[in-house]
């Protein structure tokens, strides 16, 4: 359980420096801009390029890829249902909160809490692959065609081909199926740069938190409540059912696919929502409400699962 309470610590203190950075008078909004900015037109699309070129595929394409998608896929639809039915928002915003509910922190909390609870990471290549060739193309999609105000299909088809963290991912993966290996000269900075992206994110997500008050963001507590309640409750069920039972996982990787989706919600979500001005509040609110929802929900998981 150590490593669980470690990833958590570890982020929470980045975010403590951005929100205290912010209150000292170095943190205000062109600050903001300008890290969510580097973060991802930079470190993050480097970050991204040197995770999937290190990943083993062949872990990546196995039964934790099907199992990933279904269970993402399932809780986001489960906050589309309930928007359409509760509290009905524009296109831009249902699709940041259906993500915020279903887009799990896998880099930066998931590889230090499956490498000490299982004592490997292998279950994180396969969600944070998911995530990014399939999950966060369709949102940024939907957000590039929300910021446009009209569907095009050409928008559509050419939309992963200028986004620098879905170019960067797919690069990665091609060199990685080709075995390519880069010189030491070139990987050096590309891990430099990448290794400032957790960080830079943090920062300008801790930053953002000065002068929030919680659950009351202009009327949208319904939209943070839904998506936390289904990043913390709901995903890690859908996952333990769906594995258990559909793919009749052994306990090990049973536990490993659990321990993923109970993650809380990844900023990258907060990083879209920043760029293109659309669901920020969900975003910033469901990000910080699971995290600190993650500690208990992840100890009992191991707990229970465990023994």
């Amino acid at each position: 359980m150590g490593g669980v309470l470690i990833g958590l610590a570890v982020i929470g203190v980045v975010i403590a420096v951005g929100y205290l950075a912010a209150r000292c008078g170095l943190g205000d909004e062109p600050t903001i801009m300008a890290l969510t900015r580097t973060a991802f037109f930079i470190t993050n699309p480097v970050l991204l390029f040197t995770v999937v070129l290190k990943s083993d595929l062949s872990v990546v394409f196995s039964a934790y890829v099907p199992l990933a998608v279904i269970t993402a896929a399932a809780t986001a639809l489960l906050y589309v249902a309930a928007s359409r039915i509760w509290f009905p928002r524009p296109l831009a915003e249902t699709a940041v909160g259906a993500m915020a509910g279903s887009y799990v922190n896998a880099n930066n909390i998931g590889i230090p809490i499956t490498l000490y609870a299982l004592g490997d990471a292998t279950p994180v290549a396969p969600v944070l692959l998911v995530q990014l060739l399939l999950f966060a193309p369709l949102v940024l999609t939907l957000l590039d065609l929300s910021a446009a105000g009209r569907f095009s299909p050409r928008l559509m088809l050419t939309q992963p081909f200028r986004n620098p963290m879905i170019i960067a991912s797919l690069l990665g993966v091609v060199l990685a199926a080709l075995h390519v290996e880069l010189p030491a000269p070139v990987m050096a900075p590309l891990t430099l740069l990448g290794g400032a992206a957790v960080p830079v994110v943090l920062l300008a997500f801790g930053m953002s938190l000065r002068g929030t008050t919680m659950l009351r963001s202009a009327g949208h507590t319904p939209e943070i409540l839904t998506a936390t309640a289904l990043k913390s409750a709901v995903m890690p069920v859908v996952a333990f059912v769906v594995g258990r039972f559909l793919f009749n996982l052994d306990h090990h990787m049973l536990l490993g696919v659990v321990l993923m989706a109970a993650l809380p919600s990844a900023q990258n979500v907060f990083l879209f929502a920043s760029k293109y001005g659309r669901g920020v509040a969900v975003a910033r609110e469901t990000i910080l409400l699971s995290t600190a929802a993650a500690a208990p929900v992840l100890v009992l998981i191991v707990w229970l699962l465990a023994a």
